[in-house]
């Protein structure tokens, strides 16, 4: 995808765009904090083919299920990644509405189907989604490689703008790094060249947003082991210290990130 990938943010909630032949994106009205512009819930479907594959269709709002069935049609299933509910507060009302299993990560977060493997591919009319299991953000989250489009669905794992939250103690700082160089081994295997997040614009440089959130990570660690040298002892010491340019309603996010780091540190 060229660099003038459309950007999501600019169409109204629950408008379809039309990214690609393979996807198409409608995002909720559930803007926020921790959500940027809202949830972009993925529809996919290959060319000429009637049955599509759903992925997090998030908040439990009419309004954007309708907007999301309109264009799916005929769902096959409901993947889901991450359990957070800006992601699956609708998971129940979609099987209502749809008779479509739902699969994710974790066996909770499944309805009428086993939990995504590893390495599984979903097949669907031809078209190939390959889960990519990246914990980090969140124990459960993972990555849906969709080869034919060159494009990863990152779910929170890679954000369309900022960085994500590493919020102890479910999200962990070491299994991250671990899945930004699992991602960063998809992209320069050339499978997948841009990235297709669950909040903020499509990122059409993958290599580049990679390279980036891996810095940033190590930058922030060794911001926060230069607060611990200097004597903060609590994640609130340190978060107000390396985090005094985040605006403070921030904070409680930042100390839960801070926590993940401390963890990671001790481990050391």
């Amino acid at each position: 995808m060229s660099s003038d990938a459309p950007d999501l943010t600019e169409a109204p909630c629950d408008a379809p765009v039309v990214v690609s032949d393979v996807a198409t994106v409608v995002r909720a009205d559930n803007a926020g904090i921790m959500t940027l512009d809202g949830t972009n819930t993925w529809i996919l479907r290959a060319p000429g083919a009637s049955r599509s594959v759903v992925v997090d269709p998030g908040p439990d709002d009419v309004a954007h299920l309708d907007a999301v069935l309109e264009v799916a049609g005929e769902v096959a299933v409901v993947l889901y990644t991450h359990w957070h509910g800006d992601h699956t507060d609708a998971i129940d009302t979609m099987v209502a509405r749809t008779g479509a299993p739902a699969r994710a990560c974790d066996a909770a977060w499944c309805r009428g189907a086993e939990p995504l493997a590893d390495g599984e591919v979903v097949e669907i009319d031809g078209l190939r989604i390959e889960a990519v299991h990246t914990p980090g953000h969140t124990a459960d989250s993972l990555c849906l490689l969709v080869e034919a489009d060159g494009a990863l669905l990152t779910g929170d794992t890679i954000l369309g703008r900022g960085t994500t939250i590493i919020a102890h103690p479910d999200g962990a700082l070491g299994p991250y790094l671990s899945s930004l160089d699992r991602i960063g081994e998809v992209v320069s295997s050339g499978r997948a060249t841009r990235f297709y997040p669950a909040h903020g614009p499509v990122l059409p440089d993958a290599r580049g947003v990679v390279d980036f959130y891996r810095a940033h990570r190590l930058e922030r660690l060794d911001q926060v082991r230069a607060a611990v040298a200097a004597g903060a002892v609590t994640a609130r010491d340190v978060v107000e210290r390396v985090y005094a340019e985040v605006d403070e309603s921030l904070w409680p996010a930042a100390e839960r990130s801070v926590e993940a780091q401390l963890e990671y540190l001790r481990g050391e």
